[in-house]
């Protein structure tokens, strides 16, 4: 397994640059000039020429791409034009942020999606099918900057239960990762539904319950670890998914993650942290799939086996 896991990391590596790659040619073709971001519109020609040639932007585009991809393989990312600091030291201050607003949605989205989906096909085309599946769709179909605007009406303005926002403590944390996390609870409650049904028609669930086990005992010991395997794997997969979510729901708490970062890093034109965030963002899709299997093998036998 350890050897099949190595050569789809080595696969991944041209994913990986070519996603650099596109990334830095729409960075530098869109409309905007981080020299002007930074010194204005009235900077003098000279000062322009200056600026650009210590950023390295008067030099051809391959050339920087390949200079910033040889900086990156060593771990050198180069200076944040907003802040004047090394990207990694930029990013590091705001990844903490990121992964507990990103954590805290994920375990949202699997601790009440799984048991609402449960409970969902447990009770097919009856009223609670259709009542749970109801709020399923809803919460999936939401925007959620209009769910965060809404929990912060609610929950701070009107009730005054928790804070609008910052990151001081953890009740700073509740509103922007329910307003993440909520979303995520609807499509895992869907997908837990169709697979619990599709494994309840199974042959050795039928078996079962011939045999007399009752129905908690097959849910458990039979249904739901086949029905996880795909919800699992889809869960990580969304990993990515929710850190581009992330960009909206920071901005609207003030929440000083990445999100945040990137947003900022966008209407400056900060070159260097852009590329350097979506490089992140390409390797944690590729580390995504690759948990996403592992986390299916340990649930499912036969996958670990197909793996080995």
């Amino acid at each position: 397994m350890l050897i099949r896991l190595l050569w789809r990391l080595l696969a991944a590596v041209p994913v990986v640059i070519g996603v650099t790659l596109i990334a830095f040619l729409i960075l530098h073709l869109t409309p905007g000039d981080p020299v002007e971001a930074i010194l204005g519109a009235r900077a003098t020609d000279e000062a322009r020429a200056a600026l650009a040639a210590e950023l390295g932007l008067d030099r051809p585009l391959p050339v920087q791409y390949l200079a910033w991809l040889g900086r990156a393989l060593t771990g050198d990312f180069g200076t944040s034009i907003m802040t004047r600091t090394g990207v990694l030291e930029t990013i590091g201050a705001r990844l903490p942020y990121t992964l507990w607003l990103t954590g805290s949605a994920f375990a949202i989205g699997l601790a009440l999606g799984i048991p609402l989906g449960l409970y969902a096909a447990t009770r097919q085309n009856r009223p609670g099918d259709h009542l749970a599946m109801g709020a399923a769709m809803a919460l999936y179909s939401t925007a959620d900057f209009w769910l965060a605007l809404m929990l912060t009406i609610v929950f701070a303005i009107w009730l005054r239960w928790l804070p609008v926002s910052g990151a001081r403590g953890w009740e700073h944390l509740v509103l922007p990762a329910l307003a993440l996390g909520l979303p995520q609870v609807g499509a895992v409650a869907r997908l837990m539904r169709a697979e619990t049904i599709a494994a309840l028609r199974e042959d050795y669930v039928l078996t079962a319950r011939a045999k007399g086990l009752a129905p908690g005992a097959v849910l458990r010991g039979h249904v739901l670890r086949n029905a996880l395997v795909p919800v699992v794997t889809w869960a990580f997969l969304a990993l990515p998914w929710l850190i581009g979510g992330a960009v909206v729901i920071e901005q609207v708490f003030a929440w000083p993650g990445m999100g945040q970062l990137m947003y900022q890093a966008i209407l400056r034109k900060d070159f260097p942290v852009i590329q350097a965030l979506l490089l992140f963002i390409a390797l944690l899709t590729v580390l995504s799939n690759i948990l996403g299997d592992l986390a299916a093998a340990a649930i499912d036998p036969r996958i670990r086996e197909g793996l080995a």
